[in-house]
């Protein structure tokens, strides 16, 4: 996609914010809701050329380089091989062929449509969360994304980004100019789907992009970041006017299209899953946001994103685990690389063995987890 520089209020200059460099520079600390919306104002003035769409989240996710990073589902992590990547876009296929399928037997409203369009179906599948696509979700709503930033937040604060995006022309809106893709959820999805209507829902994600490109940051939207925004996590933030979005309405229950999607997840992954690889890399994956999640509760870690290896050394060093763990994460590391490369080399005994070890570890490190977390709030609450 291609990379943009935003024009920044003048009170910017000041404490020398370098527009080139967004991604890379500290947050602008904002502690009252009304005082967000007055500067986001100023940002939508100054960036005519944009339509500006939000993201809330509870971390600033601070790759190795020190930048922020913001990859669709499909492409996060660390260095991922053309075999692994390759997998995750015909698992993909599989979800969007079951859905056409359930779409098609129910005749749910707006089931022709879906047949023939693929970002339709990218756009249930990543917003309901049933399989990685890529596609990133955003908000035309400040105070959806704000809610979203203290939505499940452990910490004291979260986090708001501010996005430039092509305006849009359609319901589908393709920018060869830009290339990137835009989708307004609550144009193409069914009246039945209320969670991206609550949410006020779009996805994006680079166009003609699949599992080859010349360099992952090219589908980084951290290229499409005109600001980011640290708000308190705490009801003071939003003042006696405003409140946040509960939980309830984010995530509405009685969403039939949720229910439905979560009916095939299961048995989407199920079938598909050739010799079970996909069942280690499922776990696998499960794992390392584990210990993402761990390390960031650690010191002063909770604004890097670390190597898997690396984020094994902190865990050591803090004395979180022992040295039997760390060789046998070590190993498993080693065991993984092994898979995606050579997968006829493993045999279905040892891939079953990797996972029951994996699943042992997660257990024990959710322990950990919890204890890291206790323990950290009775040291910030005196």
């Amino acid at each position: 996609m291609r990379k943009i520089e935003p024009t920044l209020p003048e009170e910017l200059d000041k404490i020398k914010y370098d527009p080139k460099k967004i991604f890379m520079t500290d947050p602008i600390f904002i502690d009252k809701y009304t005082k967000l919306v007055e500067f986001n104002a100023k940002l939508s003035y100054l960036n005519k050329d944009y339509l500006l769409f939000y993201r809330g989240q509870c971390r600033d996710y601070i790759s190795k380089f020190n930048s922020s990073t913001f990859y669709p589902s499909i492409y996060r992590g660390g260095y991922i091989s053309n075999s692994e990547l390759k997998y995750s876009f015909d698992l993909l296929d599989n979800a969007s062929n079951a859905l056409k399928n359930i779409f098609n037997n129910r005749k749910i409203e707006g089931y022709k449509e879906l047949k023939h369009k693929k970002y339709i179906q990218w756009s249930l599948l990543q917003h309901y969360q049933i399989c990685k696509t890529p596609l990133l979700d955003f908000t035309h709503s400040l105070r959806v994304a704000c809610s979203f930033a203290q939505c499940n937040n452990d910490y004291k604060y979260g986090f708001v980004f501010i996005f430039g995006l092509p305006y849009l022309t359609n319901r589908i809106s393709i920018n060869s100019e830009h290339d990137l893709v835009n989708i307004r959820l609550i144009s193409i999805s069914p009246p039945d789907a209320l969670r991206p209507y609550y949410q006020e829902g779009y996805l994006a994600g680079t166009t003609d992009i699949t599992n080859e490109y010349d360099q992952k940051t090219e589908l980084d939207f951290r290229n499409r970041l005109i600001m980011k925004i640290k708000i308190p996590n705490d009801h003071s933030f939003w003042g006696k006017e405003f409140n946040r979005i509960p939980d309830r309405l984010l995530f509405p229950k009685n969403d039939q299209i949720l229910s439905l999607c979560k009916s095939l997840e299961k048995s989407i992954k199920k079938d598909f899953r050739p010799g079970n690889v996909g069942d280690f890399i499922e776990e696998w994956s499960d794992l390392e946001n584990l210990i993402e999640d761990i390390v960031s509760y650690i010191g002063d870690h909770n604004k890097r994103m670390f190597s898997f290896r690396k984020s094994i050394d902190i865990l050591y060093k803090q004395n979180k685990i022992d040295k039997y763990i760390c060789k046998i994460l070590n190993e498993l590391r080693a065991f993984r690389g092994v898979l995606i490369h050579k997968p006829k080399t493993i045999s279905r005994e040892n891939l079953f063995e990797k996972i029951r070890i994996i699943r042992q570890i997660r257990t024990e490190l959710e322990k950990n987890k919890e204890h890291i977390i206790e323990k950290k709030d009775k040291k910030e609450n005196g």
